[in-house]
C-alpha cells in the first residue's frame, strides 16, 4: 500500500513540474514577442537614422537642414536604417531601406540650381520614407525690424534663402499673413500713421488698404478657402475679433471680451482661435466662425498663452507661453492632454506638413528665426537675414 501510494505521489508531483514548466515557458514566450512601442508625440519621438554619403557643399547642407527638421537624425552607414547616397552626376542619389535590403528611391534632378535640386531631393527622400510630402520648396513671410524700429515685410524660402522685401514703406510693419490660394500676402503697416491692414497680390503688384479703421487694425488671418479675413479692430473702443469678407464687406464683430490678439483660424474653417483676457486672466479660446459663444482652449501648466496657430491636419495648437521667459508649446487642439513646451521662443506658425513650427527667439538682443521638429524637437536657427527678423508665417498651400 505504501509502495503505490509513493507512486502515486511521484506521478503527481511529475505533472505538477511539467505544468509548471509548459506555464513558465509560456510566459517567457510571451515577453519575448511582447512588441514594446516607441513613445510618440510631441518632444517624445525618436528620430529616424539616416546616413549621407557622397554629397558635398551647398547640396549636403540643404540635405542636412531639410531632413533635421523633419525628423531625421544622421549616423555612420552601419547605424543608419536608411543609406543616401549621393550621385556622381549632378544632383541626385539613391536611398537603401538596410533593413529591407533593397533601394526605395533613385533619382536625378535637372534643370533650375542645385539648391533648389537638393531641397526637391529632400521632398523625395521625407515622402518615400515617412509617406509625408516634404517641406523643402515652400515659402515664409516675416517681419525685419531695423534698430530705429522701422521695418519691411519679406518673403524667403523656408531655410531663409532667397529672401527679398514685399514692403517699401520703412514704417513700424507687423503680422504678414498668407493668402490660400494666391501668391498675396496681408499685414499690418504704419506707413500712413494710423496702423492699417494692408492686401499686397505678388503676382499682379496690386497693393490695397484693406481696413483702415480709425485705431487699431491688426493681425489679419485667412481662412482656409480664402474667402474670409479675421482681424484685431477696436472699432468699438475694445480690442475685439472681427470677420469679414475677402474683398472687405460685411463686417461682423465676433467677441466682447478684453483683449483679444492673434486669431487663428481650424482647418475646417469653423473655429477662431485667439488669445483674449477673462477675469484678468490670459487664456486662449475659440468662437464659431459665424459667431456664437466662445470656448475656453485648457493650456494647463502653460500660462499667459498667446499667438496660436492651428496644425493643418486639425490635431494640434501651437501657442507662445510666458512665464519670465517665452516658450513654444503644443497641446492637442481637442483638450485631450496639457500642452507640451518645446523650445524657448514665440511666433509659432505650422508648415503644412502638421509636423514643422516656423518662429523667433532672441539671440544677443536681436530676433532670429528657427525651424523646429515638433516631435524629435530638433531645432536649427535660420540665418540672419536683416535686422531682427520675427513673426514669421508659413505658406501652407505652396507644393501640397
Amino acid at each position: 500500500m505504501k509502495y503505490h501510494s509513493l507512486n502515486f505521489l511521484k506521478h503527481c508531483l511529475a505533472v505538477v513540474l511539467v505544468a509548471t514548466a509548459a506555464n513558465l515557458c509560456r510566459s517567457q514566450d510571451s515577453e519575448a514577442i511582447k512588441v514594446h512601442k516607441e513613445a510618440e508625440g510631441p518632444g517624445l519621438t525618436k528620430p529616424i537614422p539616416v546616413s549621407l554619403e557622397g554629397f558635398s557643399g551647398e547640396v549636403s547642407d540643404v540635405l542636412k537642414f531639410d531632413l533635421y527638421v523633419q525628423g531625421f537624425s544622421f549616423v555612420a552607414p552601419d547605424a543608419a536604417q536608411y543609406q543616401i547616397t549621393g550621385s556622381a552626376a549632378g544632383v541626385g542619389g539613391i536611398v537603401t531601406d538596410k533593413f529591407a535590403k533593397k533601394v526605395i528611391l533613385q533619382k536625378a534632378y535637372t534643370g533650375t540650381n542645385a539648391r533648389r535640386q537638393a531641397h526637391a531631393f529632400a521632398n523625395d527622400i521625407v515622402e518615400t520614407i515617412t509617406g509625408k510630402k516634404g517641406i523643402g520648396l515652400t515659402q515664409i513671410a516675416f517681419k525685419a525690424q531695423s534698430p530705429d524700429g522701422t521695418g519691411e515685410i519679406y518673403v524667403s524660402d523656408f531655410d531663409g534663402h532667397n529672401s527679398q522685401p514685399i514692403t517699401h514703406d520703412n514704417a513700424i510693419v507687423a503680422r504678414p499673413a498668407w493668402a490660400p490660394g494666391r501668391l498675396a500676402l496681408y499685414y499690418t503697416t504704419y506707413a500712413r500713421g494710423n496702423p492699417n491692414i494692408f492686401y499686397n497680390n505678388l503676382s499682379t503688384g496690386e497693393r490695397r488698404n484693406f481696413a483702415k479703421f480709425s485705431g487699431l487694425n491688426t493681425s489679419a488671418a485667412v481662412s482656409p478657402d480664402g474667402s474670409k479675413v479675421a482681424m484685431i479692430l477696436d472699432t468699438a473702443g475694445v480690442v475685439n475679433v472681427y470677420v469679414c469678407n475677402a474683398d472687405g464687406t460685411n463686417l461682423k464683430r465676433l467677441t466682447t471680451s478684453e483683449e483679444d490678439s492673434s486669431p487663428c483660424w481650424s482647418p475646417d474653417g469653423q473655429w477662431i482661435c485667439f488669445a483674449t483676457k477673462i477675469q484678468s486672466r490670459r487664456v486662449l479660446a475659440k468662437v464659431p466662425a459665424g459667431g456664437g459663444k466662445i470656448q475656453i482652449v485648457r493650456t494647463t501648466g502653460a500660462p499667459n498663452p498667446t499667438e496660436p496657430d492651428w496644425s493643418p491636419d486639425s490635431k494640434w495648437i501651437a501657442f507662445t507661453s510666458q512665464t519670465r521667459d517665452f516658450n513654444i508649446c503644443v497641446v492637442p487642439a481637442d483638450g485631450s492632454a496639457d500642452p507640451v513646451v518645446l523650445a524657448a521662443g514665440e511666433n509659432p506658425s505650422w508648415s503644412a506638413n502638421s509636423r514643422t513650427l516656423i518662429f523667433n527667439h532672441s539671440i544677443r538682443y536681436l530676433q532670429t528665426l528657427s525651424v523646429l521638429d515638433v516631435f524629435t524637437k530638433q531645432v536649427k536657427d535660420v540665418g540672419r537675414i536683416a535686422g531682427s527678423d520675427s513673426e514669421p508665417a508659413w505658406r501652407k498651400d505652396l507644393n501640397f
